[in-house]
This record gives structure tokens, C-alpha cells and sequence, in this order.
């Protein structure tokens, strides 16, 4: 049988962290690697694991791949501290430690808990999350926002689901929104793109069809509705972000190559 370390990255997760850590008690070895919470999060953490430690943070792939260096056994398991190992992944994984897996990582469905319901609908499902690797093999890449790990191997499925906590409110779904659009245009620019105003006005209702008729959010009621509003505001609101921002790129060229005195 194969050991297996779990290992999350957290600031400021004193409400999440105790429910993603209780999930995942039957694993082998569990590391934390906090970034200066504010909050209780440190100490919460200390009740499941002694192994806690702090680092400064440099961005969520910096941050996996440090906490996936931390652990003591080459298979891996990264949750978010807003995530939980649902009890039937647990015993999925457990099984797939017997003995060698086929593959060098597998990706995980992942559903959310959205305003009193689990959505199995719009784009945010099945959401395949790869979450289990070998770190042999694998790299969490250092992207402003949608970090992501690659393996350099076969991957797999898990037919289990990680449950996702990650919206208190349509608050805070709002406040995400708005702190993830902008690391979205950070990583846009690095990547030369730009926003015309055909975009503002294409793809935000192109992402709205896509969850909520072709993605079936429909089938979600009013939550299913309103996810699809929220996705197609998060695209509106990033490429208009991106649209802003070149805006302004190209008055400050402009004033720099204006003659002066």
C-alpha cells in the first residue's frame, strides 16, 4: 500500500480550514503552508497536523509547489482549504493506494455548494479538478489566477467528488469576482492579449448561453440561473477590466512620445 500526503495553502481560513482537514484525517501525512493569516487559522490547523508551517506568499503555484515539496510521500493530494474530500472519494483513493496506480495523476469532479443547493450543472460541474499526482512527475505552473498542475505522465478519473464551499454569499461571490478579474487581466497582459469592444459585447452573453442552456444550469433553478449571471459578469467584468487597462497603456505612450517644454 501506498502512503499518501495531503497538503493545502491557506490565509485567512479560520471558517474552512477545520472542515477540509477533518476530511482528509485517514491520510498519511498532511501538510499546511499558511502565508500570514490574520486570523486563527495557524492555530485551528495545529489541532489536525503538526505539520504547519508559514511562508511568505508568491503566488498560488509557488505556494502548491512548495507545500507539495514539504510532503513526505511522492503521491499527492492539493484541496483547497474551501474544499472537502467527500467520504466516497476518500474510500476511492484509499483503494487506488493499494498498489501501484496505472496513471501518474488523476482528476477529480468537483461540485459547489451554492446558496442552500449543490450545483451539478452549468459550467462549474463536473469541473474535473487535477488534484491527485505523482510530484515526480508533476508541476503546479505559476499563473496569476487558474494555476493548474501538469503531469508529465498519463492521467486518469476519479469518479468521486470533492466538495466545494467557496461562496458565503452573493457578497462574497462579488468580492471574488472583482479580486479574480484583476488577476485575470494581470495574466492576460503577460500573455498580449487585448479587448475590443466587440468583446464587451459578445462575451459575456456568450458565456451566459454557454452555462446556462448548453451547461444545463437551467436545472438548477434560480441558483443555476444566477451562477450563469455571475459567470457571464465575471467574463464581462474581465474583459472590460482588460479593455481599461490598454486604455490607459496607450494614453501613457501617447504622452510619452508628446514633445514637452
Amino acid at each position: 500500500m501506498l502512503d499518501l500526503s495531503v497538503v493545502i495553502i491557506t490565509q485567512d481560513e479560520a471558517e474552512n480550514i477545520a472542515g477540509a482537514l477533518e476530511s482528509v484525517q485517514w491520510a498519511d501525512d498532511i501538510v499546511v503552508v499558511d502565508s500570514g493569516s490574520s486570523d486563527a487559522t495557524v492555530e485551528i490547523a495545529k489541532r489536525y497536523t503538526d505539520r504547519v508551517t508559514t511562508r511568505a506568499w508568491e503566488g498560488y503555484g509557488e505556494q502548491k509547489n512548495h507545500a507539495t515539496g514539504l510532503a513526505a510521500h511522492d503521491w499527492v493530494l492539493s484541496l483547497d482549504a474551501d474544499e472537502r474530500v467527500s467520504p466516497e472519494l476518500a474510500e476511492e483513493i484509499r483503494a487506488l493506494m493499494l498498489s501501484a496506480p496505472p496513471m501518474q495523476g488523476y482528476r477529480i469532479p468537483r461540485t459547489t455548494w451554492y446558496l442552500g443547493r449543490w450545483i451539478r450543472s452549468t459550467t462549474w460541474y463536473p469541473d474535473h479538478q487535477l488534484r491527485l499526482y505523482d510530484r515526480r512527475v508533476a508541476r503546479w505552473n505559476t499563473r496569476y489566477v487558474h494555476e493548474s498542475v501538469t503531469v508529465d505522465g498519463r492521467v486518469g478519473r476519479l469518479g468521486s467528488e470533492i466538495y466545494h464551499y467557496t461562496y458565503r454569499d452573493l457578497s462574497h461571490h462579488l468580492l471574488t469576482i472583482d479580486r479574480y478579474t484583476t488577476l485575470a487581466v494581470k495574466q492576460m497582459v503577460s500573455e498580449h492579449r487585448r479587448a475590443t469592444v466587440l468583446d464587451l459585447l459578445v462575451q459575456g452573453p456568450i458565456a451566459f448561453g454557454r452555462s446556462y442552456v448548453l451547461k444545463m444550469g437551467i436545472r438548477d433553478g434560480v441558483q443555476g440561473l444566477i451562477v450563469s449571471v455571475m459567470n457571464a459578469y465575471y467574463v464581462w467584468l474581465k474583459f472590460a477590466k482588460l479593455w481599461a487597462h490598454q486604455r490607459a497603456d496607450d494614453h501613457r505612450t501617447r504622452d510619452d512620445r508628446t514633445p514637452h517644454g
